[in-house]
């Protein structure tokens, strides 16, 4: 007996995460079946919400509202939890664990536009409850809302302006740096 057909009659779990076909796209395997379309990484926009207690909770902010240039750390990640079960020395059992999210880091041209350094001295200088929820909107090709990325609770902890140069050609880049209590992506209804 061949050690490939012993394991292929062991059974397999089938998890169902609820995914549903998506606007415009075909899940056929047939011939003719079309795939949805990449999403081009530059098409995006953000916008800032007041998060907490308060009147004015969830009323928009204009701060920089669209004007970044790049957005990256949009990422989770799970730490498993190991257990050695005592007599099973074989293997050990895999469980979830805590999910921890990573620095959300936006960087965008100077201007003489100084919300992000009022933020950040605002939290910096102890007024802690200065939070904001953030939206991370990604665009198709004709502007409409694909996907949307909503941090919660945003906590400026880093903001670095350009470095300066007298033989600089490029655009002058300032950055900050945002920690945050969670991570969620949305789809618009169709």
């Amino acid at each position: 007996m061949a050690i490939g057909a012993e394991f292929s009659a062991s059974a397999s779990a089938q998890v169902s995460i609820g995914l549903g076909n998506g606007s415009g796209s075909n899940t056929g395997s047939g011939a003719g079946a079309q795939l949805p379309a990449a999403l081009i990484p530059f098409r995006f926009q953000l916008s800032f919400r007041q998060s907490g207690a308060g009147t004015s909770q969830g009323s928009e902010v204009d701060v920089c509202k669209g004007a970044f240039a790049e957005c990256t750390g949009l990422e989770a990640t799970m730490e498993p939890k190991v257990i050695r079960s005592g007599g099973v020395n074989h293997h050990a059992f895999q469980r979830a664990g805590q999910v921890t999210h990573a620095t959300v880091i936006l960087k965008r041209g100077m201007t003489d536009n100084r919300h992000l350094w009022k933020w950040f001295a605002l939290v910096s200088g102890g007024d802690y409850a200065a939070r904001m929820d953030v939206d991370i909107d990604m665009l198709d090709g004709a502007g409409n809302k694909v996907m949307t990325w909503s941090l919660a609770r945003c906590m400026p902890v880093k903001f670095k302006a350009a470095d300066l140069n007298a033989r600089a050609t490029e655009v002058a880049v300032e950055e900050l740096h945002l920690a945050h209590e969670g991570l969620t992506l949305s789809f618009p209804k169709a």
